[in-house]
């Protein structure tokens, strides 16, 4: 801080509806754990991206990240995408140079370095259920690895999967099953995806970005069937201290 106090770097986070947001409570205890009293983190909930001109125009930002419903929005937003960003066509970083803003994803190295340590040798085709812009991502990170993925959606279009076309036979062609939707969100936490749960075997991972409840209605139905389950703390935590390497860089 200066002489008077105040803060020096503000960092911070533009969704709407965010006061559940993981991200704020994560930097500030990042903050106060390495003694940078100078930093500060804040939630912008922001009911249209009208509003985030004159956001950064009142305030002197370091860093932004990105969160529903406008991973994709805020792109026209920006004076610049880093390559990774351009290919997956969403954004969840903002870093601030000069005036200039930066657009990175850094969700796609938080998925695939928590996807990385649990993958077995069967796992060689995904399901992806939600085509939202929180799929991009893991569909980038999926070709990025090799797997074969299809997606299941509850407006499917040519190529996709509805909920009601899945049999048996799906499962034991693709087991890993990725849900990107919102399904199993506090506080509808008995809510899941709705596909045949009885084919899901041993052999089978199941990954859900949801984080909040720690054990969703669709990773205790794998859980029961003995597939490996994955919620996405862990994605979280590492897509955070990506976007912290890249504001310091």
């Amino acid at each position: 801080m200066d002489g008077i106090g105040r803060i020096k770097k503000k960092f911070g986070l533009i969704g709407r509806n965010i006061s559940y947001s993981f991200s704020k409570a994560y930097f500030t205890r990042k903050f106060a754990d390495l003694g940078l009293v100078d930093h500060s983190y804040d939630n912008y909930d922001l009911e249209s991206l009208s509003e985030f001109k004159g956001l950064i125009q009142q305030d002197v930002l370091h860093g932004l990240n990105v969160t529903i419903p406008y991973k994709q929005e805020i792109i026209p937003y920006l004076d610049d995408l880093d390559e990774k960003a351009k290919t997956i066509g969403a954004v969840n970083t903002i870093k601030f140079v000069n005036h200039h803003l930066v657009g990175y994803n850094t969700d796609a190295y938080g998925f695939e370095q928590s996807l990385i340590p649990m993958l077995q040798t069967q796992h060689k085709k995904a399901l992806v259920l939600g085509t939202g812009g929180a799929s991009k991502a893991i569909t980038y990170v999926l070709d990025h690895l090799g797997l074969d993925y299809a997606f299941v959606s509850r407006n499917p279009k040519n190529g996709q999967f509805a909920y009601s076309d899945l049999v048996e036979e799906h499962f034991q062609e693709y087991q890993v099953i990725v849900n990107c939707s919102p399904v199993g969100t506090f506080p509808q936490v008995t809510a899941k995806p709705q596909i045949p749960y009885t084919f899901i075997t041993g052999q089978h991972l199941l990954y859900d970005l949801i984080y909040n409840p720690e054990e969703t209605a669709f990773l205790l139905e794998g859980k029961k069937r003995g597939a490996t389950v994955q919620n996405g703390w862990r994605m979280l935590q590492l897509q955070a201290e990506k976007a912290w390497e890249i504001w310091n860089s």
